[in-house]
């Protein structure tokens, strides 16, 4: 894959009370999902889909908290 190539994946960005994170997400079209994936995106804050390589990622300022 190019860097140009790359530069065109999707961003998904999300706050931390919206994790797990998984792909395909809600908004995306019918036509284009695949199997659900998770994604760990608690330890890097991102993440890119296997199926079809959307990228998932924290929200700027957005921390993950461990534990209850």
């Amino acid at each position: 894959m190019t860097a140009t190539a790359r530069a065109e994946l999707p961003v998904v960005e999300l706050r931390a009370d919206e994790l797990p994170a998984y792909c395909p997400n809600p908004a995306m079209p019918l036509w284009n999902h695949h199997p659900r994936v998770y994604l760990p995106l608690e330890e890097r804050g991102e993440a890119m889909c296997p199926y079809c390589g959307t990228r998932y990622r924290l929200k700027p300022g957005e921390h993950v908290r461990h534990g209850h």
